[in-house]
This record gives structure tokens, C-alpha cells and sequence, in this order.
């Protein structure tokens, strides 16, 4: 993975690295995370953060293998 520099409003810094800490990401981490969120939000208007961030997380789900059967017209109480 190649690495650029580029310069960001010092607000925009400052707030990443406070997200950043208490999210566990490193700042870039975080600036990433938020321009990917971004990106689908504008791709996908009609979704809402919380439904963007849930399929984020049932891919990742998926990927490392944690899923299970759905069985049609079961309910469970």
C-alpha cells in the first residue's frame, strides 16, 4: 500500500483524533472510515448511516466466516 501526504483543516485533525481514540482507529484509520461511509452515502442517498454502517458489519460478519442458516417463515419470540 502506497502512502500521500496531503494537508487537512486542523478542526477536521483535531476531531478525527478524538473520534479516533475512543473508536480504537488510528487518524487516518478514522479519516478513511469516514470517506468510505461518505462515498456510499452519496452513492446510496436512501440509506441512512445506520443501515450503511449494519451492511459494513454483516460483510465483515461474513467474510471471517460468522454466519448462520436463515430458515423462511420461522419466527422465533
Amino acid at each position: 500500500m502506497s502512502q500521500n501526504v496531503i494537508r487537512i483543516d486542523s478542526e477536521l485533525f483535531n476531531t478525527a483524533k478524538s473520534i479516533a481514540n475512543v473508536e480504537h482507529r488510528s487518524v487516518p484509520k478514522q479519516i478513511e472510515y469516514w470517506a468510505k461511509i461518505g462515498r456510499i452515502a452519496i452513492e446510496n442517498p436512501d440509506l441512512s448511516y445506520k443501515m450503511i454502517h449494519n451492511i459494513l458489519l454483516g460483510l465483515s460478519q461474513a467474510e471471517n466466516g460468522e454466519t448462520e442458516d436463515y430458515s423462511f417463515g420461522q419466527f422465533e419470540d
